[in-house]
């Protein structure tokens, strides 16, 4: 049957001859959007943990790695790559990174790579070289949150960063060779079709090699749940997003991996909307209604340039 889309699990069996799976690891990060430097609180739909609801934190990092194996989660592959998940995984000293991202490569031929999740206004030409400097050995690719091009959202969501201090890293990081993904939010406060029109113009238009697709919901001790609340803020519906969905891939560049198609709402912070919890729903719809339609990946690329 015929691939409907890039899928990061395609992407790995070319690179690795094999299915591979993540290492999600707390390493102990912070966000300049929440100490101070740049802003506090964090982006409004952001949880106190970062994304990161589901990890264990404030454990030595090299234990998490080796419980990781421990477990039943690593008999699903035999390749990993170690993922520093939540907050902005470059916001620290040099000599700080290097000894947290050794600390998470230990001595395990399984472990073929490193993906770290950060900010644009995290990124610097020595943290950039030595990232670069584990891809003698390892698989790296850097996470960017843009979430929209629209700047004004930025501002309202407390991105804390401009559209150019998102370019001026993603060339930087390509520069030096370092794949970028790039995360892009659905159903944003005050968004409508033009503004995701214009997001997927700008993703086509930069040199990013993989997207990370997210709904927008709404958390528990958030400040976006304060405009749920206060009935400021309407989340996507379902049908909403599938639609959103559609467009967004048959108009992404067919050479862009992606990675996912819905984020994982924790079931036990999650206030709205009741679809997100169920994934399956997602990936399933999606599945059917690209077969039913017959759409497939950047059909329409050629037709936004």
């Amino acid at each position: 049957m015929k691939e409907r889309y890039y899928k990061l699990s395609d992407f790995f069996k070319e690179k690795f001859g094999e299915k591979v799976q993540k290492i999600c690891i707390d390493g102990g990060f912070t966000c300049p959007n929440r100490d101070g430097l740049v802003s506090y609180g964090g982006c409004i739909f952001c949880s106190e943990k970062g994304s990161g609801d589901h990890l264990v934190s404030n454990e030595n990092i090299s234990k998490q790695v080796i419980d990781f194996f421990d477990s039943y989660k690593a008999k699903r592959a035999n390749k990993f790559i170690v993922y520093f998940q939540n907050f902005s995984n470059t916001y620290d000293s040099l000599d700080n990174l290097k000894k947290k991202y050794d600390s998470a490569l230990i001595d395990d031929k399984r472990i073929v790579g490193l993906a770290v999740a950060t900010r644009p206004d995290c990124i610097n030409e020595d943290i950039i070289k030595l990232l670069k400097s584990y891809s003698e050995k390892y698989y790296v690719w850097v996470e960017l949150g843009l979430q929209t091009s629209n700047d004004k959202t930025g501002k309202l969501i407390n991105r804390g960063y401009t559209n150019e201090q998102f370019l001026n890293s993603v060339s930087l990081l390509r520069k030096y060779s370092i794949d970028v993904v790039v995360h892009i939010m659905v159903g944003l406060p005050n968004e409508n079709f033009e503004d995701l029109k214009n997001t997927i113009e700008f993703i086509n238009s930069i040199d990013i090699q993989g997207i990370k697709i997210h709904s927008t919901y709404v958390i528990s001790n958030t400040y976006l749940a304060k405009l749920y609340e206060q009935g400021s803020y309407t989340p996507i519906t379902y049908d909403e997003y599938m639609d959103s969905l559609c467009y967004i891939i048959t108009h992404l560049r067919p050479d862009i991996v992606i990675h996912r198609i819905s984020g994982d709402a924790p079931k036990d912070l999650l206030i709205a909307p009741d679809w997100d919890i169920h994934k399956k729903w997602v990936m399933n719809g999606l599945f059917k209604r690209m077969n039913n339609e017959d759409l497939w990946q950047g059909m329409y690329y050629n037709n936004v340039l």
